[in-house]
């Protein structure tokens, strides 16, 4: 009886020879394959580390040490301000913890205070520094300093955090939107296809770029409105491609089987259509946030992007144009965006690859 129920879990058991499982969800054949490929899976590795070491900005490089223990008592300079009276100075001004004074009452006869990596905010000023600004990389400043006085690295952290989350944001607006316009063109056709068309031939000939312009002398400059001004013109390219899917996905018998059942539209286009053409637009997402920090690096560049004060890539840039001589802000500015694109390249490629139904496993 015993071998017979071996012999029964032997033929129904899902685990073919050599120990592998015999039959994988497309999703997780799709992980296999992107993992095979080690250039877009490190890339990807590479990728999330620099987003949330970014995303920890404040606790990697801040003007203000993490805790500091004086006199017997805790403070948490990060949380709250406290007056320079506090650590012994003068004044009841907030503390300026570069201060040579004050950073030796904090760290002396007996006192403690645990910096950051890098002590040095996106915005700070260091009033004390020795060297004329833009100064070279030093011990104190790795990377050097801005025209202003600002810690590079500071600023290449910060500016990297902006122009990622600013990049995802645009992404998933314009994915919306791609994906919005795509599935009622491809599943309705005729004349709302034709309308739509027209639309978008109309509305992709716009000057985009002098109607930023236009509106940048109009509105107070925000992340929210450069955002809303690029998602208007962000989504034709990716709505084409679903527009194909469901061109194609509509006429198989799936769907027609969902009509005759009295299914809505609504429910095909979610839970029949889309689900099958979703490989152009996830192969979509990489590309599509390269261009969306490139964009906003053109934009800061030409004084159009973010709002003065906020870090970003494009305004080093910008710096690096106007200050040949000091060639480290250029160069490493450079070097994050050359690496940033890099990464997300090869993400997409990887994914593209992964995602190909002629891809053979292996």
């Amino acid at each position: 009886m015993q071998g017979r129920q071996q012999a029964m879990g032997s033929i129904t058991s899902p685990v073919a020879a050599g120990g592998a499982p015999a039959s994988l969800s497309p999703s997780r054949r799709a992980w296999l394959r992107f993992k095979r490929n080690r250039l877009g899976y490190w890339s990807l590795l590479v990728f999330c580390a620099l987003v949330l070491v970014s995303l920890c900005a404040e606790l990697v490089s801040n003007d203000r040490p993490l805790i500091v223990r004086y006199e017997g008592q805790t403070y948490f300079p990060m949380l709250k301000d406290y007056p320079e009276k506090t650590f012994g100075g003068d004044f009841e001004t907030p503390t300026d913890y570069l201060d040579p004074f004050i950073r030796e009452r904090i760290t002396g006869g007996g006192n403690w205070a645990l910096y950051t990596l890098n002590p040095y905010g996106p915005n700070t000023l260091n009033y004390f520094a020795k060297a004329p600004n833009p100064s070279a990389p030093t011990r104190e400043n790795w990377l050097g300093t801005d025209d202003r006085g600002r810690d590079l690295l500071a600023q290449l952290l910060y500016g990297f955090r902006v122009s990622v989350l600013f990049g995802l944001a645009l992404t998933v607006t314009g994915v919306a939107l791609g994906v919005l316009t795509g599935a009622i063109q491809g599943l309705f056709g005729g004349k709302t296809d034709l309308a739509f068309q027209r639309f978008i031939e109309i509305w992709g000939s716009m000057p985009e770029l002098y109607l930023l312009i236009i509106f940048s002398a109009v509105f107070a400059p925000s992340i929210s409105l450069l955002l809303i001004l690029l998602s208007l013109f962000g989504w034709m390219g990716l709505s084409d491609y679903v527009r194909a899917e469901f061109l194609r996905n509509r006429q198989l018998d799936y769907v027609k089987a969902a009509r005759a059942l009295g299914v809505g539209n609504a429910q095909i286009i979610w839970r029949h259509i889309l689900p099958n053409s979703l490989t152009p637009v996830v192969t979509f997402l990489p590309f599509r946030m390269s261009a969306a920090i490139l964009a906003l690096t053109s934009l800061d560049f030409l004084g159009l992007g973010v709002p003065p004060g906020t870090p970003s890539l494009g305004e080093l840039l910008s710096q690096g144009k106007n200050s040949i001589d000091a060639w480290w802000i250029s160069l490493s500015t450079f070097g994050v965006l050359v690496v940033t694109l890099l990464l997300l390249t090869f993400m997409g490629d990887a994914l593209r690859d992964a995602l190909d139904p002629r891809k053979a496993d292996k």
